[in-house]
């Protein structure tokens, strides 16, 4: 349900791990490009669906929401109210990842602020430690929201370490939102035993990487993000909701 890297490597794995659909959601990438490159690597053994994991809010204070389903590119740094607006507005499915971890996700108040706009809550994640996971299970029950899980690969190996498996065939994009707005119903899987938990160590020290020299990179070297509001791509559409 939501993978980083995209390349004929990671298709091979997820054919070979017995996957039909993959959610393709870098971060801070455009979202004709990411459709551009999920076309590319489709093909009638397995779809790649497109989709944008939003960094709502601050840096300091960023929620995450992924996005599935998009008609029209949304930036990050959005306050969270609007981008769930937007979300509405492209009848897009809304997605809860990694839920209270770390400062990077939607917290329950949050999510109870924003029930009737959420369509499902993650509930594994290989990054997340157990009592994360366990968190995440309670949030997703206690406010009668559908399950989903990913493998969040962020390295290739992590492909196929979780996965959904829906109630019905699922070949392209639309039946994937369609899946997740009518809440259709699933199951939620995941590897187990050592190799498992080595790769669910490696994903999560991988966040190590991501907040200090990949952060230094985006923030200092390469000026204005792609999906940075101000962005002459947006055409300051979202001005009245950005928080930069």
């Amino acid at each position: 349900m939501h993978v980083k890297v995209l390349d004929e490597r990671v298709v091979g794995r997820a054919k070979a791990r017995g996957l039909d659909a993959l959610v393709y959601a870098p971060h801070f990438t455009r979202l004709p490009e990411i459709e551009s490159r999920a076309a590319r690597y489709s093909d009638d053994e397995l779809t790649v669906v497109p989709a944008r994991e939003l960094f709502t809010g601050s840096w300091q204070q960023r929620r995450h929401v992924l996005a599935v389903g998009l008609s029209d590119p949304v930036p990050d740094f959005l306050t969270l109210e609007g981008t769930m607006d937007e979300l509405k507005r492209q009848d897009a499915a809304a997605l809860v990842p990694h839920p209270g971890f770390l400062n990077v996700s939607l917290t329950r108040e949050e999510i109870r602020a924003h029930r009737d706009r959420i369509d499902a809550v993650e509930v594994y994640n290989p990054k997340h430690w157990p009592h994360h996971n366990r968190r995440a299970k309670a949030l997703a029950s206690d406010f009668g929201i559908e399950p989903f899980t990913s493998s969040y690969a962020h390295v290739r190996g992590t492909v196929g370490e979780a996965w959904v498996a829906f109630d019905r065939e699922i070949d392209d994009a639309d039946a994937l939102v369609g899946a997740l707005r009518e809440g259709a119903p699933r199951r939620v899987f995941h590897r187990d035993g050592l190799g498992h938990r080595l790769r669910c160590g490696l994903e999560f020290c991988h966040l190590g990487y991501e907040n200090s020299w990949s952060k230094v990179d985006r923030l200092l070297l390469q000026g204005t993000e792609p999906t940075h509001p101000n962005h002459v791509a947006y055409g300051g559409r979202f001005d009245d909701v950005k928080v930069y």
